[in-house]
Formats: structure tokens, C-alpha cells, sequence
């Protein structure tokens, strides 16, 4: 499988501000690739990099093989970008706007009414972007970047701020854009989205990566963090280690019909994040609608 980016030391200072740190990784084609950090750990500013808006002061950046600094016209064509709401025009409708950007890609308008229904925009294609929600704005946003049928998409926090449903409708886009072989580079401080739908993740905090991998396997990692959660009858609640050390203990309570509850908690990239920084990765917006805790009961 042929790498469709690739960093090596990638480094990007302002004055004397150390923004991203000696970075290396690889995104092979045809993956979801997740950024996952809190705001101004240097998501955006690594996309930058990565799109040739910014250069780099130290380390290499490829995509498709090439220098980013060197790609040409058409190696630019085929790399999409959703980035906030850039390049939307407020006056014009949804679909003006798509027109328009199908004539600076060269692309038929007739794949416009194709895209509108695959996002749910179809039956707002008239209404201009100033009377858009943010979820239709963030739609709208992800469209103009399919509509040059994209061998890369970078996509900055997809859903941020977005209520779930919204949120599970533009997964589903972008998991059928992957099943087309596109790869997709998203950042996100929202580790629900990112154990969802992404294949392999960089967790970055302050300009460095402090851990990569498949989110299952990065959660694997720090099973230590499995825990047994116990009420028992009288209302004390008890920490036990989920494993084998734990068993005489809550057979005792079991014997004694003392259990209340109990409950399992998993590792997740967010308690991962917080014990390696000491803080969280999602804002307060985002935990309004992240979905409970999986936690499991014994049958």
C-alpha cells in the first residue's frame, strides 16, 4: 500500500513559538486518518503545512510522493479541503456556490444535484448560505470539498459543535468516501468521532505526538485503566482493578448479596489522552452530546 502523505521531522516555529515538533508519520492511501488534540495543540497549523499554505522550517512534508512545496496543478486538484466555512459565499445559494466551484475545477454541473442529496442539501439548493444552520454550513462546507472527486481530503474538525445526528450523517459521507479508496485526513479533539470512524490516529499535544496507532490498540495499551466500579447495599461505592486479583473480593460481596451495581469502564482515548497530559482533549460544546460511557454489567 503506497503512502499517500507522509512527514518526517516536520517542524514549524512562529517567532519563537514551537508550534509543531519534529513530527513524523505516515497516512497510507485509502485510510481515515484522525489528528486528535485539543485546540491549539497545531492541528490546523499541520493541515496548512501539509495543503502548501504554510512551509515548514525544519523536517520534509510529501503528498503523493512530492515534495508539498513542489505538487503541481493537478496533483492540487485532486486534494480537497474543508476548512471551517473558507471559501463559502453567503450571498449566494447552495447550489451558486457549488456552481462556482465546479467551474474552477472544470467539473460538469450535473454532478452537483448528485452531491446535494448525498449530504441531505438537495432540498436547501436554493437557499442562500447566510440563512444556513451551522450543520447545513458544515455540510455545504464538505461538499464544495468532494466536488473535484478528491484523491486526499483534509477535512478541520468536521462536526465540530454539531448536534449527533447531524454528526453520524457526515461519518456516514465520509465512511463511503473511504470505501471509494479516498483518503481522509481529519483533525478532531473529539474522541467519540475519532474511535468511530477512524483507522489510525496521532494523538498531539502541544506540538508533538505523545501516542499513534489504531484507537482500539492505543486503548489496549493502557488497559491498566480498566476498572471495576461497585456500589454495594449500604452505599459504599469501591475501585476494584478489572481482572483476576479482583475476583475473591467481589465473590465475597456477591455471596453476601451486597452488590448493588457493577459496572466495567474501558480505557478510551480520552482517559489515554488525560493521563499522559494531564488534560482533556474535548471542549465543552462537544461533551454536550457525547454519547454515555459503555459500560458493561455481568450477566
Amino acid at each position: 500500500m503506497k503512502d499517500c502523505i507522509k512527514a518526517d521531522g516536520l517542524t514549524v516555529r512562529f517567532s519563537d513559538v514551537l508550534v509543531l515538533d519534529h513530527l513524523s508519520f505516515e497516512v497510507p492511501e485509502g485510510m481515515i486518518f484522525g489528528l486528535l488534540g485539543p485546540s491549539g495543540a497545531g492541528k490546523t497549523t499541520l493541515i496548512k503545512v501539509l495543503t502548501g499554505q504554510l512551509c515548514q522550517n525544519e523536517g520534509e512534508a510529501q503528498l503523493f510522493g512530492k515534495d508539498t512545496r513542489r505538487l503541481t496543478a493537478a496533483e492540487h486538484r485532486s486534494i480537497g479541503a474543508m476548512m471551517d466555512n473558507y471559501g463559502l459565499y453567503e450571498r449566494l445559494s447552495v447550489y451558486e456556490n457549488l456552481s462556482f466551484y465546479a467551474d474552477i475545477y472544470g467539473v460538469s454541473h450535473r454532478v452537483i444535484p448528485d452531491i446535494l442529496k448525498s449530504i441531505g442539501l438537495y432540498d436547501a439548493r436554493r437557499t442562500a448560505v447566510s440563512k444556513l444552520s451551522k450543520g447545513m454550513t458544515n455540510r455545504l462546507s464538505l461538499a464544495r470539498a468532494l466536488m473535484n472527486n478528491a484523491r486526499l481530503l483534509f477535512l478541520d474538525e468536521p462536526t465540530s459543535g454539531l448536534d449527533p445526528a447531524t454528526t453520524r450523517e457526515i461519518h456516514d459521507v465520509l465512511l463511503d468516501q473511504r470505501k471509494k479508496g479516498t483518503t481522509i485526513f481529519l483533525t478532531t479533539h473529539n474522541m467519540f468521532e475519532a474511535e468511530s470512524i477512524c483507522d489510525h490516529v496521532i494523538l498531539l499535544h502541544k506540538g508533538s505526538i505523545i501516542e499513534q496507532g489504531k484507537p482500539s490498540d492505543i486503548c489496549r495499551r493502557y488497559d491498566h485503566q480498566n476498572k471495576l466500579h461497585i456500589t454495594l447495599t449500604d452505599g459504599t461505592e469501591l475501585t476494584l482493578d478489572n481482572n483476576g486479583a479482583s475476583a475473591p473480593a467481589v465473590n465475597e460481596y456477591l455471596e453476601q448479596n451486597r452488590i448493588r451495581s457493577i459496572h466495567s469502564s474501558e480505557p478510551t482515548l480520552e482517559t489515554v489522552f488525560i493521563e499522559l497530559t494531564g488534560t482533556g482533549l474535548m471542549a465543552d460544546a462537544d461533551l454536550r452530546f457525547a454519547p454515555p460511557r459503555r459500560e458493561n454489567a455481568p450477566k
